[in-house]
């Protein structure tokens, strides 16, 4: 059982991230940009196979009222969601001492991600906020149906004191927008959603070697799935400066590749294989009463399933050391505030920080294939478009579009 260390807040139990909790954690990270990821494509995509069904079908001689095409939701919007740490039947000889004895029942928050859809045009601005972030909460209803008066705590406890909407309100209060939807998501998820898809090919400039995840592989492409995936989601000391930030950076460029193949024919042309992808979504999402509606989910969807890869970023909100303990860190407010202030007016950013600030991934040119014409240069920016918005270097992080491989700890 992981020690327990001293509490920020009374309220709040705070505990040693050890093994299984890190597998739990980029899981629970990787799950809840899959749902990002997937939701302009599996979401759709059973609406455009429903649709395909009814233009099919027989036409019966009767007076039925057939219901109103539907549209994407109207303006911005914005959508939380946590990757909850909790121990899944099926999942649970994965965790190793996670899931055994007390604390087997505990749940928490260790995934918290902002979805920003914007007003058209539309693009996509997804925020991560890390674990051992510690913030001043606002006060919620408890799970227990008690009042709790807010306080210091890190953020991942929100949810034992007061679930989804505690997590969602402290959140919404941190980034001044409005969130009418959220929505928990399970680990075990990844895994399904991975396999799904047939995997996920990913990039090594340097070859990879952590013996606390069994990983020996060369520098190269390699397809991910099932067990590998996960190996792939939690290596920390394999990769980078061997930080928990490190780790996040690798695992961005996981999720722009598989966002790209979410989005590619092999996934939007196969209907086994879109079924499968949104079943296992759907099975791993508990919604607020706002997402029951699935129309409303398909309305987000129809949102953002044209979004060009080069409008969808991935962003790590920006943080300080926190005084005293270098296990934890407080948010950078002031360069928090230039996002926040960007996405409310709807113009576009420029990452200026780069893909990762502890060397867990690299920018990469892709090398055409032989035979195959390089990528044709991008083209001008008409004189109307915004002007982006520069991010300070403290805000890392990478588009969908962008090329990226992990720089793991061997030269081969």
């Amino acid at each position: 059982m992981a020690r327990r260390r001293r509490t920020v807040a009374r309220h709040a139990r705070l505990r040693s991230p050890g093994i299984g909790r890190q597998i739990a954690t980029v899981l629970g990270a990787a799950l809840a940009v899959v749902l990002v990821a997937s939701l302009g494509t599996a979401t759709y995509a059973l609406y455009d196979l429903n649709a395909s069904l009814v233009d099919d079908a027989v036409a019966l001689d009767d007076d039925l009222v057939v219901p109103p095409d539907i549209g994407q939701i109207e303006g911005g919007v914005n959508l939380f969601l946590t990757g909850i740490d909790e121990c899944e039947d099926e999942y649970a000889h994965l965790f190793g001492n996670r899931c055994k004895g007390a604390e087997a029942s505990n749940k928490l928050n260790d995934v918290n991600i902002l979805l920003h859809i914007s007003d058209a045009p539309r693009r996509v601005t997804v925020v991560s906020f890390p674990r051992d972030l510690i913030i001043q909460a606002p006060g919620c209803t408890r799970t227990n149906g008690g009042e709790w008066g807010g306080g210091t705590t890190q953020i991942n406890a929100l949810f034992e004191i007061g679930g989804l909407a505690c997590a969602t309100k402290a959140v919404s209060r941190m980034s001044g927008q409005d969130i009418p939807f959220a929505a928990t998501v399970t680990f075990g998820g990844v895994i399904e959603v991975t396999n799904a898809v047939g995997g996920v090919e990913v990039c090594l400039a340097k070859g990879i070697r952590d013996r606390n995840t069994g990983i020996d592989w060369p520098a190269g492409p390699r397809t991910v799935s099932g067990i590998d995936a996960l190996q792939f989601l939690r290596t920390r000391y394999g990769v980078g400066d061997q930080s928990d930030l490190a780790r996040v950076s690798n695992q961005q460029q996981y999720m722009s590749r598989l966002a790209r193949k979410l989005a590619s024919d092999e996934v939007l042309s196969n209907p086994a294989t879109l079924y499968r992808l949104a079943t296992g979504a759907l099975d791993s999402i508990t919604p607020n009463d706002r997402l029951t509606n699935p129309l409303t989910a398909v309305q987000i969807g129809l949102a953002v399933k044209d979004v060009p890869f080069d409008q969808i970023a991935f962003v790590q909100y920006p943080t300080l050391p926190a005084p005293g303990d270098p296990n934890r860190v407080v948010p950078n407010q002031t360069a928090a505030q230039v996002l926040w202030d960007a996405l409310a007016a709807n113009q576009p950013i420029d990452i200026t920080g780069g893909v990762s600030s502890n060397g867990g991934t690299v920018e990469v040119t892709p090398t055409p294939a032989p035979g195959e014409q390089p990528p044709a240069s991008a083209e001008p920016t008409p004189t109307d478009a915004p002007t982006a918005v520069a991010l300070p270097p403290s805000i890392t992080g990478s588009t969908a579009a962008q090329e990226t491989c992990s720089s793991g700890n061997l030269s081969r």
